[in-house]
């Protein structure tokens, strides 16, 4: 079996035994869209984890049996397209996870610690200078009895909820925008009203883009942080921006951008003030959540030759 991996990069250094076990493996460290005819010739198997995988390219692909989304969100694969031709097309979820809610975590303990500003003082040689044996120029704050919302309650935003209640904060959950309220869910207003910390984990649709924009950030407390680890786009990133710039609210933790890699004339990318953390899109990249990511990806293959239906979305 042939097997072509579009961007290896994506995948670190992990090693890929798994997969050299399954077939003939061949690496490409990235593929532009210009190399994509060019490198998936001869496959029948295609890994791929933003590479674009569309109608056009799969009528020219006559070997291709099955795209492997090395992924969860699958938006870069046409999934009718792949239907027409009889392609099979598998992601993986779940992987990332662990990672994903530690980085959350990073993003929401420095940001009401203020870590950062006193890590950077410290390299500036600040410590040395005080009277005192520490500093306290900037406020520091616990999660243990705050407010942390959580919109989109799928399997990470149950387990950043988890979390949370161990750090001891009061967790609510959004009903989606518009919506009347389930029995365990919150208007979504209210909780943007009511929240200390909101932790975006929804994925990125018609529904969702731009859900929170310049209305909902001037609803929340001046002392909330908003925290994005789940799609650019959601949060509306020239309104944000705004709010952070004019301290309308107090903090965002930031890891994915509406287009990335980060362009210099993204609003976030070029923010300079202290109370924004921007990460460049590594909330899933843990060495093990990668690792998990490609045994799944090898069991994915596995299955399809033995025939059986596994992590299938065509």
């Amino acid at each position: 079996m042939n097997i072509t991996l579009l961007d290896a990069a994506t995948l670190a250094d992990t090693p890929l035994d798994t997969l050299q076990q399954i077939g003939s493996l061949t690496c490409y460290a990235l593929t532009n869209t210009e190399d994509r005819v060019k490198h998936c010739q001869g496959a029948e198997v295609i890994i791929t984890n933003k590479v674009v995988i569309d109608a056009h390219l799969m009528a020219q692909l006559t070997d291709l049996k099955l795209i492997c989304v090395a992924a969860t969100g699958t938006n870069n694969i046409d999934l009718q397209a792949a239907k027409k031709h009889n392609i099979a097309v598998t992601n993986v979820a779940g992987y990332s996870t662990p990672a994903v809610v530690q980085h959350t975590f990073a993003l929401i303990t420095n940001l009401l610690g203020n870590t950062h500003r006193y890590i950077r003082d410290c390299q500036q040689g600040q410590w040395q200078q005080s009277p005192m044996f520490c500093r306290l120029d900037y406020s520091i704050s616990e999660i243990s009895g705050k407010t942390l919302a959580i919109i989109g309650y799928g399997s990470l935003g149950k387990a950043v909820a988890e979390v949370a209640r161990a750090f001891g904060a009061k967790v609510i959950i959004s009903e989606r925008k518009g919506l009347t309220p389930r029995a365990d869910r919150y208007d979504f207003a209210e909780v943007i009203r009511s929240a200390d910390i909101i932790s975006v984990h929804c994925p990125l649709n018609e529904e969702t883009r731009d859900l929170i924009a310049a209305a909902e950030l001037a609803m929340m407390k001046p002392s909330a942080i908003i925290i994005n680890t789940a799609r650019g786009g959601i949060i509306n990133e020239a309104d944000l921006s705004d709010a952070l710039t004019r301290q309308q609210i107090a903090g965002a933790g930031i890891d994915v951008l509406s287009q990335e890699p980060a362009q210099p004339s993204n609003p976030l990318a070029c923010y300079k003030g202290d109370n924004l953390l921007l990460t460049p899109h590594i909330a899933w990249a843990s060495k093990e959540s990668i690792a998990r990511l490609v045994n799944e990806i090898a069991l994915n293959i596995n299955a399809f030759k033995q025939n059986k239906i596994r992590n299938r979305l065509v």
